[in-house]
C-alpha cells in the first residue's frame, strides 16, 4: 500500500513572475518612504522658519542692564560748600563745582600749579580753605548815626507883620470846614546790621584755574548755600564769643562735631555728638554750647524738599590753633 501526499506546490515560470511583482512592490514602497520622509523634512525646515522668531521672541530671558551714571551731571545738593562774600556776588558760573551763599567766577593770583578746581596761592600749611584773611568780629548792632544839629544863627529881626482881620463869614467858613489830612510818611523798617566775620588766614593752595584775578572758584549761590552760611555764622559767632571769655581753660586742638538741623531750624535732640577731640573737655564744652544755643529760621522748603526726613546733616571741625 503506498501514501500519498498532497503537496501544493508552483512551476518555475510562476515563481519567477512572483519575484519580479514583489521586488516591484519592494521598490514602491521604498519610493512611498523617501516621498514621504522628503515631505516630512520640508514641512519641518517650513514650519521652524515661520514660527522661530515668535518663539525665540518668547522664550527670550530677562536681560538686566548695568547704566553707568557716572557721566551724569550729579545735583548740586551734597556739593562741598565755600563761603563767599555777598557783596562780591557775580554771575552765575558755567561749571558749577562748588556750592556757595553767593555766586562766583573762579580766578587766580597766581599760575596754575595743580590739577584741583582751585586758585594757586601763598598762604598758611592749614586745611581750612580761605581765600584771603582777616580778623574776627563778633556780632553787634554797631553805632547808629545821629543827626547833626547845626548851629543856630543869630536870628534877624524882621518887621512885624500887623494881622488882617476876619470878617464874621470867614471866621464862620474857617470853623464848620475839614481840614485836610497830612500824608504820613512811615519809616521802613531797617533790618540790624551784623559786624560777625569769621577768622580767615590764606590757605596756600597749588590749583589748576588759570583765569587771573582774585582768589575764587567756581561757585553757585542756591537755597541750600544760603541756610549753610546762616547755620555756621550763627554758631561761629557764639563760639568765638565764649572762646574769648575762656581764656587759658581751653587747649590747643580739634573737636570734631557732627549733627542734625531739623526742618524748624532746630538742633535735633540726641544728634549733637562729639566724633573725635584731641583738646580739653573745655574746649569741647564750648564748642557744644555754641552749637546748641542758635537759633535759626525754618528751612525753606525749596531745600526741605530736597532733605532726608531729619533734616539737615552737619559735620564741623572747631580748631584752635597756637598764637604765633
Amino acid at each position: 500500500m503506498t501514501t500519498a501526499e498532497f503537496i501544493i506546490g508552483h512551476s518555475a515560470d510562476d515563481a519567477d513572475e512572483r519575484k519580479q511583482e514583489m521586488r516591484k512592490m519592494f521598490w514602491a514602497l521604498l519610493a512611498a518612504l523617501c516621498v514621504h520622509l522628503v515631505i516630512g523634512y520640508a514641512l519641518a525646515v517650513y514650519g521652524g522658519l515661520l514660527y522661530a522668531p515668535v518663539v525665540a521672541e518668547n522664550d527670550k530671558p530677562v536681560e538686566l542692564s548695568f547704566v553707568d551714571l557716572s557721566a551724569t551731571p550729579a545735583p548740586m545738593k551734597n556739593t562741598m560748600f565755600v563761603p563767599n562774600d555777598e557783596s562780591k556776588q557775580t554771575e552765575a558760573p558755567k561749571d558749577k563745582t562748588f556750592e556757595s551763599n553767593a555766586n562766583s567766577i573762579a580766578a587766580t593770583e597766581q599760575p596754575a600749579a595743580g590739577s584741583m578746581p582751585l586758585p594757586s596761592q601763598d598762604g598758611s600749611e592749614r586745611t581750612k580753605l580761605d581765600f584771603n584773611s582777616q580778623a574776627p568780629s563778633l556780632t553787634s548792632q554797631g553805632a547808629q548815626p545821629q543827626p547833626s544839629v547845626a548851629p543856630q544863627e543869630q536870628a534877624t529881626p524882621q518887621p512885624t507883620v500887623q494881622p488882617t482881620p476876619v470878617s464874621k463869614s470867614d471866621e464862620f467858613a474857617m470853623l464848620t470846614s475839614t481840614p485836610t489830612p497830612r500824608p504820613s510818611v512811615a519809616k521802613k523798617a531797617q533790618p540790624p546790621t551784623s559786624s560777625y566775620q569769621p577768622l580767615r588766614e590764606k590757605t596756600r593752595l597749588a590749583g589748576s584755574i588759570s583765569n587771573r584775578g582774585s582768589s575764587a572758584v567756581n561757585a553757585v549761590g542756591t537755597p541750600l548755600g544760603r541756610y549753610q552760611k546762616l547755620v555756621y555764622d550763627a554758631i561761629g559767632s557764639r563760639w568765638y564769643s565764649y572762646m574769648a571769655q575762656s581764656g587759658d581753660l581751653v587747649s590747643i586742638g580739634t573737636v570734631r562735631v557732627t549733627f542734625w538741623v531739623d526742618r524748624s531750624g532746630r538742633v535735633k535732640p540726641g544728634s549733637l555728638k562729639v566724633r573725635e577731640n584731641n583738646s580739653n573737655e573745655a574746649f569741647a564744652n564750648v564748642c557744644l554750647q555754641s552749637i546748641l544755643e542758635i537759633q535759626l529760621p525754618p528751612i525753606p522748603e525749596e531745600v526741605a524738599s530736597t532733605l532726608p526726613s531729619e533734616g539737615l546733616e552737619q559735620e564741623i571741625n572747631f580748631i584752635n590753633f597756637p598764637n604765633g
